[in-house]
């Protein structure tokens, strides 16, 4: 029943504990037990509502992935770094990578110039960085796995000749 509740809360946290139950075929005490223990052993980290903000004119975003090379530390190996990493207010995501590079930061600010000033003055001088790579996102068209912009249908009549 854990991964149905864990499964049905990432498609929908709006889910009240007994939608659930119904849903589950369950009684809201148990389910709502099942949900404490999920929070207590930290498998549910948090609830979050995912925002277009590219609708709201009033507000400006800018996201950007950047790619880091690090030289790991002896022991903690990438741990270390990616805790301090983790830290800055500006990281929005961290994900230890395979391949070409170490680490995947997720960067959130409000302007392209405090992105630049994160990366340059805030990451780019810790001891452990070599190098760093940075990617900005022009347009989301998919988020935890919800579409943003749907494609539009031609409702134009058909006309043959």
């Amino acid at each position: 029943m854990k991964t149905k509740i864990l499964k049905l809360l990432e498609g929908n946290a709006k889910y009240s504990i007994e939608d659930l139950a119904i849903i589950l075929d369950s009684t809201p005490e148990i389910v709502s037990s099942i949900i404490a223990q999920l929070e207590d052993e930290q498998i549910i980290c948090g609830y979050k509502t995912l925002i277009n903000w590219d609708k709201i004119t009033e507000t400006e975003i800018v996201t950007a992935l950047v790619e880091v090379q690090i030289t790991p530390s002896r022991g903690t190996g990438f741990d270390r770094i990616a805790q301090r990493l983790s830290l800055f207010k500006e990281v929005e995501a961290l994900y230890l990578m395979s391949g070409g590079f170490d680490l995947t930061v997720i960067v959130k600010s409000k302007t392209l110039k405090e992105v630049a000033t994160f990366v340059s003055q805030k990451l780019a001088v810790i001891d452990e960085v070599l190098t760093t790579r940075t990617h900005f996102v022009l347009k989301r068209y998919k988020d935890h796995s919800t579409i943003f912009e749907q494609a539009k249908v031609d409702q134009r009549m058909v006309v043959s000749p």
